[in-house]
């Protein structure tokens, strides 16, 4: 079979094609990626740039790659291509004959915006950290009511913590939000031993498979995983990814409160950057979803090990050739 994977600049594309190599599915992976000097165009078959997501040309492009290479399925490595697969998968998928796991552009645009993944949340009767748009005073001043400092401070749309900070008081609340738009104000739970990051794979509204695994953060990646059976947790992680009903993968990331309850503050409708910590405990999420969307095979799970995955940092040497085959 052939794979498709974009992204290869991001942690996240270059986890899809970890997990690719790691399974036994014998893929012949194509890499894509707007930067050449991307690690992740120089693990597979072959690589191609394509331009920018948000560029108008970048669907005639990736359609155009789909006509010469032919994969059998597609997995999109970065957010800001999720949108675009999401609007043209039907499209692309009849036209090609490829399979392109993504989903709805509604489920899309929920887990994209934290506020809109809190009202969601809400709304399905799940207890999200309580929040507030950072523009309307009174919710603000009636979340400080309700659930005091600290607060924490983020950009509705963004990941990896980029422009998150926690507040003690007004004045630093005050500093946090000056000369700034497109905030959210939200309840800061737990601390960090506490925190979380899950998976949930859904196909025709029925979660199949679910693993979660505490984790230690840096920089707004996991770097240290915790893996083991977490029976409660996963339970709701299942109950999680059927309201959402996504296609194929949902990541969950949260924290507990001081009852033990899961709080989830984030979410994200695609494979994880913790995707390839996952496949070393014998949950890889990338080939169950191409097994069952290619071959209909059953999502077939093992039992998760107690174990701990530590991160590092790797390097790939690229000779000027090289980069002359980047198509």
């Amino acid at each position: 079979m052939k794979a498709l994977v974009t992204g290869g600049g991001a942690v996240l594309g270059q986890g899809i094609i970890n997990s690719l190599r790691r399974s036994a599915l014998d893929a012949t992976i194509v890499v894509t990626d707007p930067n050449p000097l991307s690690a992740g165009l120089y693990w597979g078959a072959c690589a191609y740039r394509v331009p920018p997501a948000d560029d108008p040309a970048y669907i005639d492009a990736i359609s155009g790659l789909l006509e010469r290479e032919m994969p059998d399925v597609v997995l999109v490595g970065t957010d800001v291509e999720l949108a675009a697969f999401a609007r043209h998968r039907s499209a692309l998928e009849t036209r090609f004959g490829t399979r392109i796991i993504v989903s709805a552009p509604d489920v899309i645009a929920i887990a994209d915006d934290k506020y809109r993944t809190f009202e969601f949340l809400r709304a399905h009767g799940f207890d999200p950290p309580g929040s507030a748009r950072a523009d309307d005073d009174d919710a603000v001043e009636a979340l400080i009511e309700q659930v005091g400092f600290p607060l924490v401070v983020k950009p509705r749309i963004g990941a990896r913590s980029v422009g998150v900070s926690v507040v003690h008081d007004r004045d630093q609340l005050a500093g946090a939000l000056n000369g700034r738009s497109g905030l959210i104000v939200q309840e800061c739970i737990g601390t960090p031993d506490g925190e979380y990051t899950a998976s949930v794979l859904v196909f025709d509204g029925v979660p199949c498979a679910s693993i979660v695994m505490r984790r230690d953060l840096r920089d707004g990646n996991t770097f240290r995983a915790y893996s083991g059976p977490y029976p409660a947790l996963n339970e709701e992680v299942r109950r999680l990814g059927a309201a959402l009903n996504p296609y194929g993968p949902a990541n969950f990331q949260f924290r507990t409160d001081k009852s033990g309850k899961p709080r989830v503050f984030e979410i994200n409708a695609r494979f994880s950057g913790a995707t390839p910590l996952r496949a070393l405990v014998g949950f890889n999420e990338v080939e169950m979803c191409i097994r069952r969307i290619l071959r209909d095979e059953p999502v077939a799970t093992s039992e998760i090990p107690e174990a701990i995955i530590l991160r590092h940092l790797s390097e790939t040497l690229v000779m000027p050739e090289a980069l002359e085959q980047v198509r």
